[in-house]
């Protein structure tokens, strides 16, 4: 079966956050069938910073990225997320 890979933004609610921190809390938060492949940190202005991950989930999941999305969005330290980009991956 096919994957989907997911590139989701998320800004943290404060800049003192630390993303390293929020990137494991968002990787354990996630339902089996999901993996973190990669990440990155984006400089947006004036000391804030946003995490850039690239996550791997099942092709067939209903609802697209949205249960993805909301699980990232209840997350302690997320402010907002969003989907940058969708690739299937065969």
């Amino acid at each position: 079966m096919a994957k989907v890979l997911v590139l989701l933004k998320i800004l943290p609610e404060d800049i003192n956050i630390e993303l390293e921190e929020l990137k494991e809390r968002i990787r354990k938060a996630l339902p089996e069938g999901y993996e973190i492949k990669g990440y990155d940190i984006e400089p947006i202005a004036f000391g804030l910073k946003a995490l850039r991950l690239y996550i791997f989930m099942p092709e067939k999941t209903e609802g697209g990225t949205e249960p993805l999305e909301n699980t990232v969005m209840n997350v302690e330290g997320v402010s907002q997320v969003e989907v940058e980009a969708v690739h299937r991956i065969t």
